[in-house]
C-alpha cells in the first residue's frame, strides 16, 4: 500500500492543455489520481478556467492542498502574442497549420514583455522585449507593420526607447 499523503503538503502539477476544452482524463489521471483528486472534475475546472484562451495551447499550474486544486493559467509568450492578434476563434480539429499573419503594436509587445518579465532570462527589460519580438517572428506576425527582426535591430541601434519595466 502506498504511503499516506500529508494533508497540509502542497503539490504543484503543471500541465499543457488546449484552452476551453475538457482534456482527456486519461492524461490527467496518472498525475493527479494518486493525490486523491477526480480527473474528470479537475478537467472540467481547467476547461472553465481557460475559456479566455479557447483554442490555444497553454500551461496550467495546479496547486493541490487538502485534496483541493487551485488552477492558475500560465500563458506562454506565443499564446499571448496570438491572443494580441485578436484572431477569430477556430476549430482546432478542422483548421490546421494556420498562418498568423496579423499585425501587433509595439505597445502590445511591451505589455506582453511585462507579463513575461519574471520568467525571462534577460538582464534588463529591453532584453525581455527582444525575446518577445523573437517569438513574434517565429509566430509569423508583424510589429507596427515591420518584421520583428527589424524592430530588434532598431532597439539595438537605440532608435526605439524601451521603458524600464
Amino acid at each position: 500500500m502506498p504511503p499516506k499523503i500529508d494533508a497540509n503538503e502542497i503539490k504543484v502539477v503543471c500541465i499543457r492543455v488546449v484552452g476551453g476544452e475538457v482534456g482527456a482524463t486519461s492524461s490527467l489521471a496518472p498525475k493527479i489520481g494518486p493525490l486523491g483528486l477526480s480527473p474528470k472534475k479537475v478537467g472540467d475546472d481547467i476547461a472553465k478556467a481557460t475559456t479566455d484562451w479557447k483554442g490555444l495551447r497553454i500551461t496550467v499550474r495546479l496547486t493541490i492542498q487538502n485534496r483541493q486544486a487551485q488552477i492558475a493559467v500560465v500563458p506562454s509568450a506565443s499564446a499571448l502574442i496570438i491572443k494580441a492578434l485578436k484572431e477569430p476563434q477556430r476549430d482546432r480539429k478542422k483548421v490546421k497549420n494556420i498562418a498568423h499573419s496579423g499585425n501587433i503594436t509595439m505597445d502590445n509587445v511591451i505589455e506582453i514583455a511585462r507579463i513575461m518579465k519574471e520568467r525571462s532570462m534577460a538582464k534588463d527589460f529591453s532584453g525581455t522585449v527582444k525575446e518577445i519580438l523573437g517569438t513574434a517572428q517565429s509566430v509569423g506576425c508583424r510589429v507596427d507593420g515591420k518584421p520583428p527582426h527589424d524592430v530588434i535591430d532598431e532597439i539595438n541601434d537605440g532608435e526605439y526607447d524601451i521603458p524600464k519595466a
